[in-house]
């Protein structure tokens, strides 16, 4: 037997559902297995059908595999290990190249997937916490990570990959995700606005690299707020009965008719205030759920995370998570929908994920 072979018996021995996974060099990832689950295992009261990040190309998965560890880079490939610094300055485009170019299967995670692991950590009652307060979570004054990276003051900015506390894992095991709240931000794929129109792939084929998530990519929907069904964009941000998102009262508010309030900046609330207007259907709403940009429900409080978008620009991509100095915003319900998919950043990540 291998030593490889010999490494993973003993992460299989000691985490079931870890597991190494090499890509198309050899090269090995942590990784993390999440079975199948339905949209009612994660929501009172919703439907049985299956969470849409198990959907790939029309075909159901038995489960997907996330990054234990926000990635690092070697050879411009992305890899899941612990006790690195996550690699940063990075854009979107890049880093998804990164992770497809470990071969089939690979890509960089999507909001969907993101949106069943924000909505299982609630369900399940742990919210995970994280570097999002100098090197520690603003709820911990003694528990911290290993510093990789430090702001011009000297405090902490990075922590190395999986040295928090098993807080910091998104179901507070060590056979957990690590870091889904705070260190750094993460590229979310498969979801953006355009002038303020939510506009996503089907399910999740942005984890399938066929399909492109270019700019001009036709594989880009809107989602009709009135039936749910997902609809051709018209470019422009007014697709009839689109869901777009629009800032009423200072809070974020799904709409499907012509914004009230569209400015080219970013403005946010708290994920908790944000609201869906009454003539949205169950139907669309139950995607809105499904990627976490909407709350299913309306005692949580979310535990403060904040939402951030910008619905004046002709595109705008989505980061989540936050990062390490924004204190009780952070968090899986995290979201920062005002940055173009050309930013690189030294607090902008990313995780790649894998499917069979």
């Amino acid at each position: 037997m291998s030593n490889f072979d010999l490494s993973s018996l003993a992460l299989a021995s000691a985490f079931p559902t870890n597991k190494i996974l090499t890509d198309d060099k050899g090269l090995p990832s942590v990784m993390v297995y999440i079975p199948k689950f339905k949209m009612s295992d994660v929501i009172d009261g919703a439907g049985d059908s299956t969470h849409p990040a198990f959907i790939v190309n029309g075909v159901e998965k038995n489960g997907i595999y996330i990054s234990k560890y926000q990635n690092v880079a070697y050879n411009n490939r992305a890899y899941s290990l612990p006790g690195e610094d996550p690699k940063v300055s990075i854009t979107a485009d890049t880093a998804r190249k990164y992770c497809e170019d470990k071969g089939a299967g690979w890509h960089m995670m999507s909001a969907m997937e993101w949106g069943a692991l924000a909505l299982w950590c609630k369900k399940n009652g742990w919210m995970p916490w994280g570097n999002n307060n100098y090197g520690k979570d603003t709820r911990e004054t003694m528990k911290k990570g290993v510093p990789a990276k430090y702001e011009s003051d000297g405090r902490t900015a990075t922590i190395l990959t999986g040295t928090g506390p098993v807080e910091y894992s998104h179901n507070k095991q060590l056979d957990g995700i690590y870091d889904l709240n705070g260190n750094v931000w993460e590229w979310s794929d498969g979801m953006r606005l355009v002038y303020g129109e939510l506009q996503v792939l089907e399910n999740n084929n942005a984890a399938d690299s066929s399909n492109s998530k270019a700019a001009s990519s036709a594989a880009w929907k809107a989602i009709d707020g009135t039936t749910g069904e997902l609809i051709t964009p018209d470019g422009n941000g007014t697709t009839t009965n689109s869901l777009k998102l629009d800032m009423v009262s200072s809070k974020g508010k799904w709409i499907t008719g012509t914004l009230s309030d569209k400015k080219d900046e970013g403005r946010g609330c708290s994920f908790a205030s944000v609201t869906a207007d009454t003539n949205v259907c169950d139907k669309a709403k139950a995607i809105l759920y499904a990627l976490a940009m909407l709350p299913d429900s309306t005692t949580f409080d979310y535990e403060g995370d904040y939402f951030w978008f910008n619905n004046g620009n002709a595109e705008r991509f989505a980061i989540r998570g936050g990062g390490w100095n924004y204190g009780a915003y952070a968090g899986l319900f995290c979201t920062h929908l005002a940055y173009p998919r050309s930013n690189s950043y030294w607090y902008i990540g990313f995780r790649s994920a894998f499917y069979e």
